[in-house]
């Protein structure tokens, strides 16, 4: 029960920042363009992740299962590590914080400098939501997979992520703006330590490690990959902060 529990709670997280990042683009294309067009085109990419996700998912089942653990660990594991870094850098002041409202100021200059089209459909309109979409989409269809299938639990993965996206979706409405004050930094360091634990617990099963106290020893592994990303985003700030020695005087 606790490790469905954890992949819920990490697929939806994976899939709400995917989801806050694919509705900005959403959100400033069509206030600016019109909302028919957009929103058509965010149908056409749901279409194309839904039918990624019901492909894929029966196929990858027919791998064997030590296997398939191992190959997904190890993809999770660097899938996992690439968020991680980049959101101890933002934290640890290396890297700046990604601005939910700068970048849905810029997409909305964008859609208004378009030239508008005389045709029944606004093809800027589409193609941006379209392309908006389906991009996020896909890693959240790699996670909702990768999830789904390794532990025979695609239905639950499915519905983590449609949870995810129906949230973001009713906040977006509520808040009208570009979701700006979502914390999108946290969000992205916790699904990174659960990405990444998910990889090294699952890749560590399919080369045939016995972990201590089976599905329970996930519990440990995200405490240990939490405790290390804290340790190395203390010493970054640290660092960052820390007083520059003076030019040697010649």
């Amino acid at each position: 029960m606790s490790h469905d529990v954890i992949l819920f709670a990490a697929t939806f997280l994976a899939s709400a920042v995917e989801a806050v990042e694919a509705l900005t683009i959403v959100l400033a294309v069509g206030v600016v363009r019109g909302w028919r067009s957009t929103l058509i085109g965010v149908g056409a990419a749901s279409v194309v992740l839904a039918a990624v996700i019901a492909g894929l998912g029966p196929a990858l089942q027919r791998i064997p299962i030590g296997t398939l653990r191992f190959v997904v660990g190890a993809l999770l594991l660097a899938f996992g590590l690439q968020w991680l870094r980049k959101a101890i850098l933002r934290a640890g002041g290396y890297k700046p914080l990604h601005d939910e409202a700068e970048a849905f100021s810029r997409e909305r200059q964008e859609a208004g400098s378009a030239v508008a089209e005389s045709g029944r459909i606004d093809w800027y309109s589409f193609t941006v939501a379209f392309k908006g979409v389906l991009l996020e989409g896909l890693e959240v269809a790699f996670i909702v997979v990768s999830f789904g299938a390794t532990q025979g639990r695609l239905g639950l993965a499915a519905a983590a992520a449609a949870a995810a996206g129906v949230a973001v979706v009713v906040t977006g409405l509520v808040v009208r703006g570009p979701l700006e004050r979502v914390p999108e930094n946290a969000l992205k360091f916790v699904v990174g330590v659960l990405l990444s634990s998910f990889g090294i617990f699952w890749g560590g099963e399919g080369a045939g490690v016995e972990w201590p106290g089976g599905d329970v020893a996930i519990l440990g592994v995200i405490g240990f990959v939490t405790l290390i990303s804290l340790a190395l985003t203390r010493a970054l700030r640290r660092r960052r902060l820390a007083p520059q020695p003076a030019a040697a005087q010649g």
